[in-house]
């Protein structure tokens, strides 16, 4: 009997999905649990391992029963995830020994100020990673913990203590235990992978002090990572795609050629460009990564990637600390009341500003406010500033990969709000193409498990499958377009300046 399904499991920042995608590349159901997020004390961000876990797996059983399917109609499983997140274990037991730090957490920002104080040190590490030296990526979290968890240091040089990022804690988990993996795309987000020698760098072990005893294997992004055996839930799926989030999100894009360019608009907003087989080094503050690709492709592909830290969580701000929404989608609705923001602008750096500025002390803040501004102005400067986020990117972007980007692929969850995607086409002055489909991060891991079982054939045919939406053409006259942008410029330079 033909299989029906590949299973895509979701491990976001703020809750674990698990979706159903038949051959066609359509949802055919979709289980979500939300993930409790922890904050010890400002800035610093954790999750519990064992909540990450429970949520993943019960959302996979949950999508299971609940779509009435059946173990024989599941091909295979594609995992992607939140990327530099930290968790270390128990190589024996399992159990973990601390909670998991969450990419968003700054609370080793002085480690890296001090690990840069010597300039050639920094560019060494960019140099061999493709990244910029910042308590974002997970080096510095993993030596956090080894350094401040009591007896972690010995039990890790002991090699009784295991690394992973949360792609690699669910394969070990699906697996009970037999594989401790992870994939080249999630590998290159840790600091720690050479990216051009395709290795763990030992310079950068030591630089951080970290055993390589802890370190996963890593594979291809399609490939086999094993097969499931934990007693909780189906046994014997093959896990054949494995990609952090938004190179699975450029996959799931179809962004399979160079120069082509997709944002994610999550919690924090991601713009990757296609770069091919050339691993461009960004003059602009972006980083160079790896991209996941096809099985059989020869040597890697690399992509340039700008992120910034806040992007939908400053939605679930206004909803869930302002409480001037009482959803997300209602914040479209309240922009749309008023004609402009009133001249407020709101600099979204809860956790420090990310590319192109990388300013990891600087705070959120908001400027124009006058006795006439309300909670609908708030909301339009709020949408509007996750648009001047990407704006900055897209034209970093460009500088550093010398050719404009004619269109860009839009996903994520703040991607269905029209108003966003129309006031981004007006500042970018660039066609905005949303896909039938915005669950491309999930798609792209189901792609990459589907290519390698053979659920699909090739990427021709899984490039047949698009279908857009809609299609957002900029409109804005430009002497409106210039004086946002320049009220815009007016507030990062203010608050990179406090």
């Amino acid at each position: 009997m033909a299989k029906k399904y590949v299973i895509a499991l979701d491990a976001g920042t703020t809750s674990s999905r698990a979706i159903a995608f038949d051959k066609s590349g359509n949802v055919c159901g979709i289980s979500q649990r939300p993930i409790p997020q922890i904050y010890p004390q400002p800035g610093w961000v954790e999750h519990n391992p064992q909540d990450t876990l429970a949520t993943q797996l019960g959302a996979l059983t949950e999508l299971l029963v609940s779509c009435d399917i059946a173990p024989s109609d599941i091909d295979s499983i594609g995992i992607t995830n939140q990327r530099e997140t930290v968790f270390v274990w128990d190589r024996n037991t399992g159990a973990p020994v601390y909670n998991g730090i969450v990419w968003q957490c700054r609370r080793t920002a002085d480690m890296i100020a001090e690990i840069c104080k010597d300039k050639q040190v920094a560019q060494t590490i960019t140099d061999k990673t493709g990244l910029i030296p910042d308590a974002y990526f997970s080096a510095s979290k993993i030596k956090w913990i080894l350094d401040n968890v009591k007896g972690a240091r010995e039990r890790a040089e002991a090699g009784d203590l295991v690394f992973g990022t949360v792609d690699t804690w669910i394969i070990w988990a699906l697996t009970y235990g037999a594989v401790h993996a992870t994939d080249v795309t999630s590998a290159s987000r840790t600091m720690l992978y050479n990216i051009h020698e395709g290795c763990w760098d030992q310079w950068l072990l030591d630089l951080f002090n970290i055993p390589s005893s802890m370190l996963p294997q890593v594979y291809p992004s399609s490939s086999l990572f094993g097969a499931t055996a934990n007693p909780g839930i189906a046994q014997g799926i093959s896990i054949c795609g494995v990609a952090g989030d938004q190179q699975s999100a450029l996959f799931g894009q179809c962004c399979f050629e160079a120069g082509q360019a997709k944002n994610t608009y999550g919690t924090g907003c991601f713009l990757l460009m296609n770069t091919g087989d050339k691993a461009c080094k960004s003059t602009s503050n972006l980083v160079t990564t790896i991209a996941a690709s096809a099985p059989g492709t020869k040597g890697f592909e690399y992509a340039l990637e700008g992120s910034v830290f806040i992007a939908g969580a400053l939605v679930q701000w206004l909803r869930d600390e302002l409480r001037i929404i009482s959803k997300a989608s209602d914040s479209e609705k309240l922009a749309r009341s008023v004609k402009d923001s009133g001249g407020v602008y709101i600099v979204p750096a809860f956790t420090g500003l990310g590319a192109p500025y990388w300013k990891a002390d600087a705070r959120g803040a908001i400027y124009g406010i006058t006795r006439g501004t309300t909670p609908a102005h708030l909301c339009r400067a709020a949408l509007e500033a996750i648009a001047f986020e990407v704006y900055d990117l897209f034209r970093a972007m460009e500088a550093d990969a010398y050719c404009p980007i004619s269109m860009l692929n839009v996903d994520g969850g703040a991607s269905s709000n029209n108003f966003l995607m129309q006031f981004q086409s007006d500042i970018l002055e660039s066609e905005i193409r949303r896909p039938k489909n915005v669950e491309t991060t999930a798609l792209g891991a189901a792609y990459l498990a589907g290519l390698y079982s053979g659920f699909w054939k090739d990427k021709q045919e899984i490039a047949s499958l698009r279908a857009n939406d809609d299609v957002f053409e900029p409109h804005m006259e430009d002497f409106v377009r210039k004086e946002h942008l320049a009220g815009w410029k007016r507030a990062i330079e203010s608050t990179i300046r406090y």
